[in-house]
Order: structure tokens, then C-alpha cells, then sequence
């Protein structure tokens, strides 16, 4: 029977006019200039609304060859729903306003059979954005292709089970027909978000965020999760989508390719320069094949 996750956060955090979503994604890609890599095993997007990251994430999404590819794992931080697990979808199909994209049934089965992960329930799945704001582009990129999605939200998880969902998925790099989008915003700053961390040596606020991710960002280059474990024990950098970077990290450290993480854009909502401002910083990358 179908189950259907519906396009929840059209109309608010993106239009829900598919003509003005495809124009608009289709602008933002062009506008990256960068060409398409069969190479490219996996992304790490934004998901703010697109007025706010929606041409950041486009630095992410243009790399992607489709040709090849038919299954998306997405991997998106759970924002209003605690559990200490990762969380499969029981919906059957994801819709976006640009076309819907099928869940892989037989794929939630298999992997759900290990037992160490939870159901997630409609309401959760629908309330949270993180996942759902990668559908548009990947509909876009995707389109006249047949391809499936597994979503995995991916709870408060602890290190060992970062390590151990990592290890339990790494199979599933090895098959090139399979690709990964990973979601995560990077630092939010400001009295609203509860952190302000300010290193005067770099000038202005917005400056020292700045350096503040591009720490983050060059240690998951390294892909080296321990390292960026250290990193966020020791800065406690507001990454919305640590756990999921995590444990694609430790997929990749798993994985018997060799698989190397490159940042291609940095972006910040607005540029702090009081202790009174607020800001959020959006990153992208691509997995890529180290020939």
C-alpha cells in the first residue's frame, strides 16, 4: 500500500510552484559552472530554506552524474524528534512539487533486519526539513532517471553507535550504483542559538566563524572522524548535521574504496559584527573517487 511523505516545507521554506522550483534549481546548478563527475559517490548540502542556501547547495548537486545511479541514501539530523538511534521512513514515496521519488523498500527491509535501527513514525518524518530540503535538487538531477531513495534520520547518536552505523552501511559505497546526501548546516551563531564563540585574532565575528568551520571543514577533508569528534568536543561548533557527517565518515573509513571529501563553497546568512546578530553558515561538498 502506498504510503506517501508529503512535500511538508513547499510553500514555506521553498516554493511549492513546480514551474518557479525547476527555474530556479536549474539556475542556481548552471550558475555553479562545474561539470559532472561519475566520480562523485556522495554530497554534504545545506538545508536552510532556499532563499537562504539554496544556491550554496547547488555547489553540492551540480557535481552530480546521474547516469549511473539508482539508489540516493539520504542522511539528515533529526531537529524535533530525540532518539538515540537512526531512524528508518515508513513512507513508500517522497514527494516533491518536481516529481516524487520512490523509497527503496526492499533496501529499508534489509537494513532494518540488523536491528539496530528504529521505525519513524509519518508526523516525524513530514515535521522534519533536513532530508526533505535535498529532494528538489536531487528530483532535478535525477529526472528521467529511474532512481530510489533510502532516508535515514540520524538521531542523538552516540560515538560508538556513529562507529557502529558507519561500519553496518559502509558496504553500501562500495556499490557505485549507490549514492549519499548528507545534510547538515554548519555554525550557528548567536544569543538565539545559544553560542557565540569569538576569537578576536581574526578580526570581525563573521571572520572568526568563518575560521571557526573552515577548521571543522578541513578535518572532515581529512575524513577522519575521531579527529572531527575532537574537534567538536573542543569548539562545540553548532554543526546541525555533526551525527550524520559522522557517521558518513565512518562509512567511508569502512568502505573498501577510497573516497575523499572536498568543500567547493562556504557561505553565511549575514555577517555578524555584534555580539546582537545572528548568523548561520552553509557548506558544501562532494565524496569523490581518489583515483
Amino acid at each position: 500500500m502506498e504510503k506517501v511523505r508529503k512535500a511538508s516545507h513547499a510553500g514555506s521554506w521553498y516554493t511549492d510552484n513546480p514551474t518557479k522550483l525547476a527555474e530556479d534549481i536549474d539556475k542556481w546548478l548552471k550558475e555553479t559552472n562545474l561539470t559532472k563527475s561519475p566520480d562523485v559517490r556522495g554530497v554534504i548540502a545545506p538545508h536552510a530554506g532556499y532563499s537562504y542556501s539554496g544556491r550554496a547547495a547547488a555547489y553540492a548537486f551540480a557535481n552530480i552524474d546521474p547516469t549511473n545511479i539508482s539508489r540516493i541514501f539520504l542522511l539528515g539530523p533529526s531537529h524535533h524528534y530525540y532518539t538515540p538511534k537512526c531512524a528508518l521512513s515508513t513512507a513508500t514515496v517522497y514527494k516533491t512539487p518536481i516529481g516524487d521519488l520512490p523509497v527503496d523498500l526492499e533496501v529499508i527491509k534489509e537494513i532494518r533486519a540488523t536491528r539496530k535501527f528504529e521505525m519513524m513514525d509519518l508526523h516525524v518524518d513530514e515535521a522534519e526539513h533536513s532530508m526533505e530540503m535535498h529532494l528538489p535538487y536531487l528530483a532535478k538531477v535525477f529526472e528521467g532517471h529511474e532512481v530510489k531513495v533510502v532516508p535515514i534520520l540520524v538521531g542523538a547518536v552516540s560515538e560508538e553507535y556513529e562507529a557502529m552505523y558507519g561500519k553496518l552501511l559502509a558496504k553500501y559505497v562500495d556499490d557505485p550504483k549507490n549514492f549519499f546526501s548528507v545534510s547538515s548546516d554548519f555554525c550557528h551563531w548567536g544569543s538565539r542559538f545559544n553560542y557565540m564563540h569569538y576569537d578576536q585574532k581574526h578580526g570581525p565575528i563573521h571572520k572568526s566563524i568563518e575560521a571557526l568551520d573552515k577548521m571543522g571543514m578541513d578535518i572532515i577533508e581529512t575524513g577522519d572522524p575521531d579527529a572531527f569528534k575532537t574537534y567538536l568536543q573542543e569548539y562545540d561548533n553548532t554543526i546541525c548535521g555533526c551525527h550524520p557527517i559522522s557517521v558518513f565518515l565512518h562509512m567511508l573509513k569502512n568502505c573498501s574504496n577510497k573516497i575523499k571529501i572536498k568543500f567547493l563553497r562556504y557561505e553565511q546568512s549575514s555577517q555578524c559584527k555584534t555580539m546582537r546578530d545572528s548568523s548561520v553558515s552553509y557548506a558544501s561538498a562532494v565524496a569523490k573517487l581518489d583515483a
